[in-house]
């Protein structure tokens, strides 16, 4: 049965007597399908029954439950079969949709990785994933084309070298983001590294925490640049100095994306670095036993922040959670350099550490192998994953710092990205997600290179970012991109459908140059065919420096211009 503390007092219900599936306030009773498979038997469970009988029967022998739910704790998805149009994506069951293939999703907490480790990944890519590899921007790895048949071999490796997939998805905590120059930056004010082990060792594959409402994603970083998209997780810390208690951690709850969008609150609570793990306990644990579990769409913790308050949020986890209350704490600065650490920076240790982008985020797992071989072959065995689907390659000699950059250019990682590459992310779209409507990945770099031509030689002030989703849930955050679009079907003139975007426009968040974090703009009837992506951007771009005022930033400009001037 489902854990939950009882022995404080319960908040009553408001004036609506409809249960909203509250463990605390309505009792466990399941009241969906979903939250009763979750009960009679969780997800964790169902990893003896892929080791011992999925894999040796093979696709076809996995139960139906199983396949579309508890497979998920194990970050597996079903992939979608080739050749199925987005106009399918509504109107098709999931097993009509689904190949006997998975994506698979290697939980990377903060983004660390060792050349050992990214050199496996690399080697199960090329050898059970048709060489396939993409960097998320939840710091994870994805490979695709999995068969149920070669898992246990691939846990084995994995785990061999100290890795895993334990809920990579799901309705449990997800990966924990990081800095991704956690411990090496010369100006970080603390570093997180050990709170997000402490974390994931307690917390990961604990069964207590096993059956939230939904998905738990949680950020944490020490850094100035505030390099962890906190205003869009479900939990963050960020580093702060308090006054009279010294560095430690600033709180933000509720914050998520989606197709409800909303920004975390800072809870007004300074956390000191030793009681991270006890308050991020506690609001996992209040989103188990308050959360909305009557309709998933509802069974965010964002909602339940909205629909209770700040204050009263505060006033549970002091009270019911922690027995104690926290003290005051100030926000942490505006940050004053880019999150993504892009480019050749020197450590604290004074050897430099390099972010790199690939294109969008796709690399394979030949290129992730050849990774691995040229940094230890130029003095280095760590490296990150990155919010931003980017790497960060550490501890280079200051020696081998050129001839790698050269070296990583042949590998097709830059450190000297263009305005695009730099600021482009995209979402694994309908190549081979299963709710995706448009393709994403290709039509992204095709209009990278694309506007790097159209657009050389042309001065432009700030970086601009530009976020490609092939559905409306926003796994490549559209609503907080300087240029944000959303897949969808679009008529094409001649009594049938082609590709193409809703597009959202002015969003950010702090550690992409925004003062102050904001959801994109939409203008009604604002639509793009993926045909006329490249020209819409150019145009856009082009307008906004022909118009905008002395240092008016994008976000500004698009939220103050005239319609007209957006189309």
């Amino acid at each position: 049965m489902p854990q939950t503390d009882t022995g404080a007092a319960t908040p009553q219900r408001a004036t609506s007597t409809r249960s909203n599936g509250q463990w605390k306030v309505d009792g466990t009773t399941p009241l969906n399908a979903n939250e009763a498979w979750k009960q009679d038997d969780g997800g964790l469970a169902v990893r003896e029954r892929i080791e011992n009988n999925y894999s040796k029967s093979g696709f076809d022998s996995i139960d139906g439950t199983d396949l579309h739910g508890r497979f998920r704790w194990w970050g597996l998805y079903t992939q979608r079969k080739p050749g199925i149009d987005g106009g399918k994506t509504a109107t098709l069951e999931p097993h009509e949709l689904e190949d006997k293939y998975f994506m698979l999703r290697v939980r990377i907490d903060g983004g660390q990785l060792t050349t050992e480790q990214l050199r496996v990944i690399g080697e199960i890519s090329t050898e059970f994933g048709r060489d396939t590899a993409d960097l998320t921007d939840r710091q994870n790895i994805q490979l695709h084309w999995i068969r149920v048949e070669d898992v246990p071999e691939i846990w084995r490796r994995l785990e061999e070298v100290g890795l895993g997939t334990t809920e990579a998805c799901g309705d449990v905590p997800r990966v924990v983001l990081g800095s991704p120059v956690a411990g090496i930056a010369a100006d970080e004010l603390i570093d997180p590294s050990d709170v997000i082990d402490e974390i994931t060792a307690k917390y990961i594959g604990d069964p207590e925490l096993a059956n939230l409402p939904r998905k738990f994603k949680t950020a944490i970083t020490g850094h100035p640049s505030q390099d962890v998209v906190h205003e869009i997780n479900d939990i963050a810390f960020v580093a702060v100095e308090h006054p009279e208690l010294g560095i430690g951690y600033d709180v933000w709850v509720g914050g998520g994306l989606s197709t409800a969008p909303r920004l975390a609150e800072r809870l007004g609570a300074f956390v000191a670095p030793s009681d991270v793990a006890d308050v991020w306990y506690g609001v996992a644990a209040i989103f188990r036993d308050y959360g909305f579990r009557r309709l998933r769409a509802k069974a965010r913790l964002k909602l339940l922040v909205a629909d209770w308050g700040i204050e009263k949020f505060r006033s549970v986890l002091e009270t019911e959670y922690l027995g104690y209350a926290l003290p005051d704490g100030p926000a942490a600065p505006t940050p004053t350099t880019p999150g993504d650490h892009i480019g050749v920076h020197r450590q604290k240790d004074g050897r430099f550490y390099i972010g790199v982008t690939p294109f969008v985020g796709r690399v394979s797992g030949s290129i992730l192998t050849s990774l691995a071989d040229l940094l230890e072959a130029n003095g280095s065995t760590r490296l990150r994953t990155t919010p931003h689907q980017k790497l960060v390659l550490l501890d280079i000699p200051e020696a081998h710092v050129e001839t790698l950059l050269v070296e990583l250019e042949a590998l097709g990682l830059t450190a000297k990205p263009s305005l695009f590459r730099r600021g482009t992310i995209a979402c694994t779209g309908i190549e081979f997600c299963k709710l995706a409507i448009v393709e994403t990945k290709q039509t992204a770099t095709d209009a990278v290179l694309e506007l790097e031509r159209r657009l050389a030689g042309i001065e432009v002030p700030q970086q601009i970012s530009l976020h490609i989703n092939g559905c409306p849930n926003s796994c490549a955050r559209i609503q907080t991109a300087d240029i944000g679009l959303k897949g969808q079907l679009l008529p094409d003139g001649k009594g049938g459908q082609e590709p193409g975007f809703q597009v959202h426009l002015g969003g950010g968040l702090a550690s992409i140059g925004r003062e102050e974090a904001g959801l994109g703009r939409t203008v009604r009837g604002l639509k793009v065919t993926a045909e006329g992506l490249t020209d819409y951007v150019e145009r856009l771009v082009r307008r906004f420096l022909a118009d905008r005022a002395a240092d008016e930033t994008f976000a500004e400009w698009a939220h103050r211009a005239e319609e007209e001037a957006l189309q």
